[in-house]
């Protein structure tokens, strides 16, 4: 169950490393946002970003369609306007290591952001991973695979995925994000 605290900005000023602004440059309230579970514990919300095949070459690769920063400055920025939550990264080229990521974290994590890269369009055993989890799954796509290849306005995950976000550049992470966190349980 997710639980939001809404408390005045100048309520706590020694908790604001928990608080989540929800985007907001100056906002008046502070949205704090944990996981409660049945006997009313609470912890941060707890969220892997996976990235798959090439995702690793972001900033130096196709910079006219991937743009010129780097995943882990990004990540870097991710983690610092979401210190509310706890947030790992996985990258790997290997569709076996994609896999045994959604195996290890899909019952356990509170959502799965997923970059599949190609593998998105050609891997029926990543989809059927991502249908045997438990924790919910948003597919995230850097560039508009619809205004690309044919053969990218596939998606094999999408079907087993709470939502699919493409074509906003790496902001689509941080726009997956935000579902995650205005998600109700």
């Amino acid at each position: 169950m997710i639980t939001r605290f809404i408390l005045p900005l100048a309520h706590s000023p020694l908790l604001s490393n928990f608080f989540y602004n929800e985007g907001k440059k100056n906002p008046r309230v502070l949205v704090v946002v944990f996981l409660s579970d049945k006997n009313g514990f609470f912890a941060p919300m707890k969220i892997i970003i996976i990235n798959g095949p090439n995702l690793n070459l972001l900033g130096t690769r196709e910079n006219d369609i991937y743009g010129k920063q780097n995943f882990e400055s990004y990540f870097q920025k991710l983690k610092e306007l979401f210190e509310v939550i706890e947030l790992e990264y996985y990258q790997s080229n290997v569709e076996g290591e994609i896999i045994n990521k959604l195996h290890e974290v899909g019952f356990i994590y509170d959502g799965i952001i997923l970059n599949a890269g190609g593998y998105t369009h050609t891997s029926v055993a990543i989809a059927d991973a991502v249908a045997a989890i438990k924790t919910p799954v948003i597919e995230v796509h850097i560039s508009n695979v619809y205004a690309r290849e044919d053969y990218r306005h596939v998606s094999l995950m999408a079907k087993n995925c709470k939502g699919v976000i493409a074509g906003f550049g790496l902001e689509s992470y941080r726009l997956a994000l935000e579902a995650m966190l205005n998600e109700e349980k």
